[in-house]
């Protein structure tokens, strides 16, 4: 019987499947050392364009001049604010409804007018109420002749009696008519003067200075008295007021300056805080503290002479508690911060030397700061080319307001 042929790989011209796996391991270790290195030289790369800008910028610190704009210190006030989110509440607010049922015959206000008070603004029919008004003055009129009557009676009666001509019954009785008269008179004088009341019900006016809204009634529509349905809304907005709230914690400073008798100024801003729409004053505080956000409400009014200032417009206000005086102010931009700790890049003989400082109230741009002194120059600029005892020349000098404007001068 015959065996069967075993033929190797190497008899076949091939290589050994040992020698082609450690091929192939070569392989691949080269091609994980390649992407290592390229990823290595990518690394390097990044981490020397980074750090470029920042040794080219301690190089011109150490060894060339930085130009930069520097920022006199100014000795002056600024003020102490609470902002807060307010809304913008009418002083009265009108929703005049028909006090009598009848039918509408004029609508004299347009929409959006400003109106004063006493100005006519709508009228209702009121020929049935005048009606009742003539039958009223008819009744006074024949009961006071009644009534005139019964007192002409009385006086004969009462020379009669000191005659001794008529009995003392005769007397009282007509006494008596005489007060039943006076009290029929004085009820149809109360009949005529509520039909008055109704007929002026009719012909309705402005109760308040202020401006009309859209018209919500017309010229033939019934209405009916009592009713909830406004025939005219009228808002008072010259003067306006400003409805905020502060945390309570904030309360007794407010309360403190309140006391003292001198008006608080309150600013009011749009909605991005760049545009002052008015300025007013406090004119009163909440008389509770709402317990579940632990804010109070104040009030402010306005002007409003612009009429900037809308009914149910939301606006930022801020509140001006107290005037800090004799403060040293510094651009806020000018004050640097390491953790807790604030500094300035203080400006002697051309050098940028590091001055810790304590900073203060900001506002409007400016910080109130201690530890420099007023007509001290400090950088403003270049912060990132800076190091204690660079080289600087000045491009530009920017003096902090001490009012609400900024002066800048040239070095």
């Amino acid at each position: 019987m015959d065996q069967p042929l075993s033929v190797s790989s190497s008899d076949l011209g091939q290589p050994p499947l040992d020698s082609t796996k450690k091929r192939r391991h070569l392989w691949i270790w080269v091609i994980v050392l390649v992407l290592f290195a390229l990823l290595f030289w990518w690394v390097w790369k990044q981490h020397s364009a980074s750090a470029a800008p920042a040794g080219g910028g301690r190089g011109a610190a150490m060894g060339g001049t930085v130009p930069v704009t520097v920022a006199t210190a100014a000795k002056g006030s600024i003020g102490v604010y609470l902002e807060a989110i307010g809304t913008v509440t009418p002083t009265y607010t009108d929703s005049v409804t028909a006090q009598v049922t009848g039918v509408i015959t004029a609508v004299h206000y347009r929409e959006g007018q400003d109106v004063r008070k006493g100005d006519p603004l709508v009228d209702i029919d009121s020929r049935p109420y005048e009606a009742q008004l003539t039958q009223a003055q008819g009744a006074l009129s024949r009961d006071q002749n009644l009534l005139a009557e019964a007192q002409m009676d009385l006086k004969r009666y009462q020379d009669a009696w000191a005659k001794n001509a008529i009995p003392r019954q005769t007397l009282e009785d007509q006494e008596k008519v005489v007060l039943e008269d006076q009290g029929t008179v004085q009820n149809d004088q109360g009949t005529v003067q509520y039909d008055e009341v109704q007929v002026s019900f009719c012909h309705i006016a402005s109760p308040i200075d202020g401006r009309v809204g859209l018209r919500l009634v017309d010229p033939g529509n019934l209405v009916s008295a009592n009713s909830s349905t406004p025939l005219v809304v009228v808002a008072q907005i010259h003067p306006i007021t400003v409805i905020f709230t502060l945390a309570e914690d904030s309360l007794p400073d407010v309360l403190k300056q309140m006391h003292t008798g001198k008006p608080l100024e309150v600013d009011a801003y749009d909605r991005t805080q760049q545009t002052m729409l008015a300025k007013g004053k406090l004119i009163t505080v909440d008389n509770q503290i709402d317990t579940v956000t632990g804010t109070v409400k104040l009030r402010a009014q306005f002007d409003n002479s612009n009429g900037l200032l809308f009914p149910n417009q939301f606006v930022n206000t801020r509140l001006l508690v107290k005037t800090l005086d004799n403060q040293t102010l510094i651009p806020s931009s000018a004050v640097q911060h390491n953790g807790s700790v604030d500094y300035v890049y203080l400006i002697q003989k051309n050098k940028a030397v590091m001055r810790n400082v304590k900073s203060g109230i900001s506002d409007k741009g400016n910080t109130a700061v201690t530890g420099i002194n007023p007509g001290d120059m400090v950088a403003n600029s270049s912060f990132q080319k800076l190091v204690n005892g660079s080289t600087i020349s000045i491009s530009k000098v920017v003096i902090p307001a001490t009012s609400s404007d900024t002066t800048e001068a040239a070095p």
